[in-house]
């Protein structure tokens, strides 16, 4: 027998579990089904988000910080420890607590607002009569049946050919989350927002990391100012990385990993670490999925093809996240479920692309909105620069972290805001003033004429929008 509803969501990350709730809160009787396990084979909605992503990451990024500090900063501020220790286990315990809560979390917001859970992997298994029938399989199979349906399945981690993940020696993200002790020796294959936060954890803790990097610069989507003040910090922290290398083979044993590599001179190398982690990017998670049911178009990647409002080619199914084009980012996934429930309804939901936020959780942090500068060169358009370094800012001098720099771009004619980013400390705080002005096509002027509470980090956007006109309160 056949659960009727409004809308069904298949998948319950940052895209489905938020899609499933305003889709309820707009007076839609709506279904969410997510196949994610906890340790004892309960729900944990949530997707890769929560589970493998960005709550375990900056769990750990939190606890190695704290441990960094203890090493190399409480002396400054006349704090004395002895005998400083690392409990990985109980840092990981703490991990899966956190986990859990946020899983906890959206189960009580599910029911708080009336969205029925089904707890299998969700596909679709006909159309008919304008609607569709979607199977759960699982502990506990269903068959559910609706005329408006969103697809929010996600992403998986990308493995290297010939170098499948084991999770023991070659980790995704999901296996870097869950190293049980500190390795002596680490490689990281793949410098973006995974291999860094990744990196970054195990390195505070005391080993030996090694990032070895495709491309041929170092964070080639970010403003090449904010990626080469980063490169030096992260450089200087004693992360080794190593630029334009090609990668050989890739060879576990009971010892270890072996890595063989080309350098950016085309030299044959060698790696040997305790545990690598491939963090090369991440593919849309589709398989399973039986789109070929009912004719669900996907590209070659194997992504949902959507238009700009997320519609698929099949009257009443959507899609969102990283299953479909865009930046795989967790909010992106958000604003894209929000979007779809709206548009469900009639109303006209808002997704814009160019003020989605970037970060990148090391220390120091990395964020951006807009374009970089790079970016403005190839288009061909005048553009202004202003920036302001934290070293001259009081709150980042009391904090003890003056790394990194704020900087603005805006039109040379107009002044709007056309990008801002930010090396430093809780950079990924200070750049949601940067989004709300871009979203409200405010100028550099603007910022800099609201008052900013002194001492405070958010003085650094004030004075670096001074310096798109070369004015600045501080000099």
């Amino acid at each position: 027998m056949s659960n009727s509803f409004d809308v069904v969501v298949i998948g319950g990350g940052p895209g489905g579990y938020i899609a499933a709730i305003r889709a309820a809160q707009l007076g839609f009787n709506t279904a969410c089904i997510d196949e994610w396990k906890n340790d004892k084979g309960g729900p944990a909605p949530g997707g890769t988000c929560t589970n493998v992503g960005c709550i375990p990451s900056k769990a750990l990024l939190q606890s190695s910080e704290h441990f960094e500090h203890a090493g190399h900063s409480f002396a400054d501020h006349g704090i004395g420890l002895k005998d400083l220790s690392i409990d990985v286990p109980k840092m990981l315990k703490r991990k899966d607590t956190v986990v859990k809560q946020n899983n906890d979390g959206i189960l009580y917001l599910f029911k708080k607002n009336k969205v029925s859970f089904f707890h299998g992997r969700g596909s679709f298994v006909k159309a008919e009569g304008g609607a569709y029938e979607i199977a759960v399989a699982g502990d506990k199979p269903a068959s559910l049946v609706a005329k408006q349906v969103i697809v929010a399945t996600g992403s998986n981690a990308r493995a290297l050919p010939g170098a499948a993940f084991d999770e023991e020696k070659i980790l995704s993200n999901d296996g870097a989350l869950r190293i049980g002790a500190v390795p002596k020796s680490l490689g990281v294959i793949g410098s973006g927002v995974i291999g860094l936060e990744m990196g970054s954890v195990w390195r505070r803790l005391g080993a030996e990391v090694t990032v070895l990097e495709a491309l041929p610069v170092f964070l080639g989507a970010v403003d090449e100012q904010v990626a080469k003040e980063a490169h030096k910090a992260f450089t200087r922290q004693g992360l080794k990385i190593e630029l334009g290398v090609k990668i050989e083979s890739v060879k576990a044993d009971k010892t270890g990993v072996s890595v063989a590599y080309a350098n950016a001179k085309g030299e044959a190398q060698t790696l040997s670490v305790d545990k690598l982690i491939v963090s090369i990017g991440r593919v849309p998670n589709t398989v399973g999925l039986n789109a070929e049911a009912v004719g669900l178009k996907l590209d070659e990647r194997g992504a949902i093809v959507v238009d700009d409002e997320c519609r698929t080619n099949l009257p009443g199914v959507w899609a969102v996240g990283d299953v479909v084009r865009g930046p795989m980012l967790a909010h992106k996934a958000e604003e894209e479920g929000v979007a779809v429930a709206e548009r469900i309804a009639g109303q006209h939901g808002h997704v814009n692309f160019n003020t989605i936020p970037w970060v990148i959780y090391t220390s120091p942090e990395i964020a951006w909105v807009g374009q970089t500068e790079q970016q403005l060169k190839a288009a061909g358009r005048a553009y202004k620069s202003g920036s302001f370094p934290f070293m001259a800012n009081g709150r980042a001098r009391a904090l003890g972290d003056t790394t990194g720099f704020v900087k603005f771009l805006a039109d040379a004619a107009t002044d709007e805001i056309l990008g801002v980013h930010i090396v430093g400390p809780f950079a990924s705080e200070l750049i949601s003033e940067a989004v709300v002005a871009m979203e409200f096509k405010a100028s550099a002027e603007d910022i800099a004429r609201i008052c900013h509470a002194h001492p405070s980090l958010s003085e650094a956007t004030k004075e670096a929008a001074l310096a798109v006109d070369k004015r600045t309160l501080n000099f």
